[in-house]
């Protein structure tokens, strides 16, 4: 077999809002993005037989380290802001885990949640463009399974491999200065700051990038499809201010929806980039 277009690395997830539980994580929001853009997508992922597998999109390929249980977060707004907890696990992923026919793909996201992907797994795709969203890497479960920020435990020899990060300001709170460090050691970067738009790292130069006007529904999966719509784009058109302005697009339309439902397919995408550029005008 051929190898997918697009290879997502993460945990799927059971996401609980009240009594609402949907499917989700990072590498399934991306995998969902990838594909709706006309890519073949594939997730390397865990989970347990509790997880809704008939609920991804049957052209997703998926293989999943059998686990025990998927792991579970949920979600409580409060008025600080949203909490999470986390409940069960599933097996990390290592490069051992990589599929032998998937090692040619062009391109990777490696998409932790909480801890569960290897950095490593960047030097193992020797033909791809490899990029990682951060945000699982920041976060820890104290012993009531509460999640909170974490340090990055080693940066440097993932950060060598990746041609690309991702990560949201919410994430980076208390640690600006080590984001600083990050984003001149990748040649692309991208800070997401929700609808206050987000910062975009060329080489280390720093450009703002405006945000699309949207009604907010649902954010969960913004950052993933902002990630997974950047790779492409860039892929495509070798342009990093092209790709975050499509990725801006793509996200503030994910919003505007439950779980994936409003994640653009490639006509939506463009309707909505070239009014968003006309407004620039």
């Amino acid at each position: 077999m051929s190898a997918p277009d697009f290879v997502a690395v993460g945990h799927v997830t059971l996401d609980h809002f009240g009594e609402v539980v949907r499917p989700g994580g990072a590498a399934l929001y991306a995998a969902v993005a990838a594909h709706r853009l006309g890519l073949s997508a594939a997730i390397l992922t865990s989970y347990g037989p509790d997880f809704p597998l008939d609920a991804v999109p049957s052209q997703i390929e998926v293989v999943g380290l059998e686990a025990p249980a998927t792991l579970a977060f949920e979600h409580r707004e409060t008025r600080a802001g949203r909490v999470l907890r986390a409940r069960g696990a599933a097996r990390p992923l290592s490069a051992a885990d990589v599929p032998a026919d998937w090692l040619p793909a062009p391109l990777v996201l490696l998409a932790p949640v909480l801890q569960e992907v290897d950095p490593m797994l960047a030097a193992s795709f020797p033909e791809a463009a490899v990029a990682a969203e951060l945000q699982g890497w920041l976060r820890a479960r104290d012993g009531e399974d509460t999640i909170s920020a974490a340090p990055w435990a080693s940066p440097e020899a993932a950060l060598a491999r990746l041609q690309a990060i991702f990560v949201s300001r919410h994430d980076v709170q208390g640690q600006e200065a080590q984001v600083t460090e990050w984003v001149q050691r990748v040649p692309l970067a991208a800070v997401t700051a929700g609808a206050a738009g987000a910062i975009l790292y060329v080489n280390g130069d720093r450009y703002e990038v405006r945000p699309r006007r949207t009604r907010e529904l649902d954010p969960t999966g913004a950052g993933d499809v902002f990630a997974a719509t950047f790779l492409v784009h860039y892929d495509r058109h070798g342009d990093a201010w092209e790709a975050a302005e499509a990725a801006t697009c793509a996200a503030s339309l994910s919003v505007e929806g439950e779980g994936w439902s409003a994640v653009p397919d490639e006509a939506t995408l463009a309707a909505a980039l070239a009014a968003y550029r006309a407004r620039a005008r």
